[in-house]
Order: structure tokens, then sequence, then C-alpha cells
């Protein structure tokens, strides 16, 4: 018997006899290691912003390899080079879209530079006590970042963001002055699955504990506040971390925090996607149950994105900013329906009520 369509408008699936061939391919997780050796043509004397982008170009490059392997359509990303003008920068954006295992996807990196204004330098200076504001109000800055959001076709495999950047204000010759670094990751099933989050957890806190051992619980902490959706009282997933403004240990230190959290981003992932289409005893939900649920989710995801995430805000607001970049994280597909709310006890109520009651899993 044929899947039924998962949303909508995606097409009918023959029933997998077992986990789509690309999914069976185990991500290893390796033991830390030098960036240096890992990554080629990165140089330890280099500067910070030419080092952050010759890793994150190198990221982008891993992951969208991994997940069209993983997909085992044969569809590739779309790639999008794109440029601000002359010395204003850009960006490389790579869309996958309609794949067997992926419905959306897209892997962003950007690299750009511009001016602040004095009321948003001001409001900077809060934070950055060092930064100084030139006397004309306006305050030279670079920022570089990689931003993923990966929305699977199988209402059992969740969602996943990630995004890792650095951001530096400079003098006027061109030099650094303020520096710090930002990003996290987090999950958002559609269907609780204890074992995902767990495992998802897992995977960060021991990127956490092997820089510093109060990073995953102030970072886990940061992204339950940031990741809810307050005038719901639920979190859009099981969260992950989150961190913003990191620059209390040297530059380098920080860094190499970001690379090790970038190269465990498949391993924590990719095997959420390959539980969804394994055998299990547990529950679940019949495909029509799973497609109708996974639209609503979907939805709550969009009203995240579009009603509280402040990434999103600020690059809709920004003067040239890439709208079609930053709106690459909406699903495909997503529904909203009139005061829904699940049958007490079923599995979709159990899901609710992990995202009301944010937990901990390691």
């Amino acid at each position: 018997m044929p899947f039924q369509p998962i949303l909508n408008d995606s097409p009918i699936l023959d029933e997998p006899e077992s986990v789509p061939e690309g999914l069976k391919y185990d991500v290893p997780l390796l033991e830390f290691g030098s960036v240096y050796d890992i990554v080629p043509g990165l140089r330890k004397d280099m500067p910070m912003k030419e080092k952050m982008e010759i890793l994150l170009k190198f990221y982008q490059l891993e992951i969208i390899q991994a997940i069209e392997r993983a997909d085992s359509s044969g569809n590739s990303f779309i790639i999008d080079e794109w440029s601000r003008g002359e010395g204003l920068g850009g960006g490389i954006t790579r869309v996958f879209q309609d794949g067997r295992v992926f419905e959306k996807g897209g892997v962003n990196f950007s690299a750009i530079y511009g001016t602040l204004p004095r009321a948003a330098a001001q409001r900077m200076k809060a934070n950055h006590k060092d930064l100084q504001i030139p006397e004309n109000g306006n305050l030279p800055f670079y920022a570089c970042g990689l931003s993923l959001v990966i929305h699977p076709r199988h209402y059992l495999a969740p969602s996943v963001h990630m995004n890792y950047r650095y951001f530096e204000t400079r003098n006027a010759d061109g030099t650094p002055q303020s520096w710090w670094f930002g990003g996290g990751q987090d999950l958002s099933p559609m269907y609780y699955n204890e074992a995902d989050a767990v495992h998802f957890h897992k995977v960060l806190k021991d990127v956490c504990d092997h820089h510093d051992p109060t990073y995953y619980e102030r970072f886990k902490k940061w992204a339950d506040d940031y990741f809810l959706i307050k005038y719901r009282g639920e979190a859009r997933g099981v969260g992950g971390i989150f961190f913003d403004d990191l620059n209390e240990n040297e530059a380098e230190e920080h860094f190499q925090f970001v690379a090790d959290a970038l190269s465990r981003f498949l391993p924590s992932y990719l095997p959420a996607v390959r539980r969804a289409y394994e055998p299990s005893d547990e529950p679940r939900p019949t495909p029509e149950e799973g497609k109708h649920w996974q639209g609503l989710r979907r939805g709550r995801y969009v009203e995240f994105n579009l009603a509280v995430d402040r990434g999103t805000s600020f690059g809709l607001q920004t003067p040239g900013s890439r709208v079609e970049s930053i709106l690459m994280t909406l699903p495909k597909n997503a529904s909203w329906e009139y005061n829904y709310q699940p049958k007490p006890g079923s599995l979709e109520a159990k899901t609710v009520e992990v995202l009301k009651n944010p937990k901990d899993y390691v």
C-alpha cells in the first residue's frame, strides 16, 4: 500500500521496504581534532574574518553533500551566488526542494560589510562597552554566518535549524574594533521522540563540555527562552543551544568552539531522520494523522520565524536585504486551523505537553 502524501501537494511515495539508501550511511562522531588539520587552506595566523569565511564555506559544502546523499533522489541544491555591490559583500544561497527524504531546505553563507546608524550602534554598546562610535555616528561593521534549516518530508522526522556567525565592528581604516560570536542549533519534531531529543542534546553537550563546562547549561537555557512562542506558551521544538555576544575568552577559543559545533551537526541530526523510517514498537500515527499534524506544527514554525525571531526581523528591515534568502527558512507547506486542540492522551497532545514544559535531556 503506498504512503499517502505527507502534505497536500506532496507526491505519493511508494512504501519503502527499508530506510532510504542514502540514510543507511553512518555519520561518525569523530574525536575532537584541530580544525587546522580538517579544513583545507585554514591557517591560525589568518585574520578572524578570513578564518570564519573559510570554515563556514567548508561546512556549507560538507552539509549539502551529505543532505543530497541522504535524500536518495538524485536531486541537487540550487546555487544562487549574490552580491550586495562593490565592497559590500555577498553570499551563496543553496536551496533544496522536493526530494524523497527532504521536502525543503536551505544552507546559506553570507559575508557582508555595512554601516550601523548611531541608534543601532548605541543599542549595541549596551552589551559591548569597548565599542567606539565615530563622531558622525556611523559605525562600520562586518558580519559573516552560515544559516541552515531543513524540513524533511516524513512527519516523524524533525525539522532542524542551525546558525553560526561572527560579527565585528571596524575602525575607519578597516581594522577590527569589537568582535563577538553567536549561533546555535535546535530541533523541531512534529511528534516528540525521546531518543531523538536525547541524542541531539547529548552531542551538543559533549561539544560544550569540551570547551567550557558551563556552556551547555547556559546555552540550553538561552535556547529554551529564545525559541519560545510566548503568546502561545509553547516552544518551537525541543531546543538545543543558543548564544550571542560571545567574547568572554580569546577569539581563537571561541572560533574552535564554533568549528567543533559545526563538525557535530550532521551526526547530531541525521540519525533522527533515519529513525523515522525504521520499524518501531512505539505507537505511531496513521499517515493521514501525521500529514495533518505536520502541517499544523509547521504553521507554528512559520509563526515563530515571522512573529518572534529577531534575526528574521532584522534581515527583513535591513535595506537591500536578500528577502528570498531570509525566507528560505519557511517550510514549503504549513497550515492553521481555528482553535485546534489535540485529543487528550493522543501522540499530538503528548508532543504539545513537552513543548509547553521544557525538560532536561542529558
